[in-house]
């Protein structure tokens, strides 16, 4: 499920992929050369991806690296992810930010609700389920905040609307579960 392309390499050192970790742009690098890439510059700002240039605003360690904790690399790498996303990943971030990172992690929290063997979080998926189904019950209502038969196409704005405010909702749940799992708790 959480695993780097097998036919790709990292952008950064254009080698296999080691201890990879996935940015919240769906790009995917070796651990320690993303670390390096935000060392390199300013510690004190997120890094930009070297590829689209977004600032990365959260790591999440493939399920191979994160099962690798025995190995003192790959466990240096953890901590040094862990660090990042505890100092990046809980800051608020623009709306943009946030609609630019809806495809990353709405197919991620797809992902999950589909495989039997994750644990998400049985609050979380609550939440998820009663958000879509107020969300759908309001969109096929009759009942609208701008009418479809007085405003025609217009209309459909209030329904668009809140399809993005339950993608936007939905999305920053599952961003607070990767948050938990890959930095907002010592382990």
């Amino acid at each position: 499920m959480n695993q780097a392309p097998e036919n790709e390499v990292c952008s950064i050192c254009h080698g296999n992929f080691s201890a990879p970790c996935q940015a919240n742009c769906s790009h995917w690098f070796c651990g320690n050369c993303i670390m390096l890439v935000w060392r390199h510059g300013s510690t004190l700002r997120p890094c930009k991806c070297p590829l689209c240039r977004r600032p990365i605003t959260l790591l999440v360690p493939s399920e191979d690296t994160s099962r690798g904790r025995d190995d003192p690399t790959v466990s240096e790498v953890l901590r040094d992810v862990q660090t990042y996303n505890r100092v990046f990943g809980g800051q608020s971030i623009g709306l943009s930010q946030r609609i630019q990172d809806l495809p990353f992690l709405l197919r991620r929290l797809l992902r999950e609700i589909m495989d039997p063997q994750r644990t998400l979080p049985l609050v979380i998926k609550a939440r998820v389920y009663i958000a879509l189904i107020l969300s759908v019950i309001y969109i096929i209502s009759p009942i609208d905040i701008i009418p479809e038969a007085l405003f025609g196409i217009i209309g459909l704005l209030d329904d668009v609307i809140i399809a993005l405010i339950f993608l936007l909702h939905v999305a920053a749940l599952y961003r607070s579960v990767l948050y938990s799992r890959h930095g907002g708790s010592a382990s």
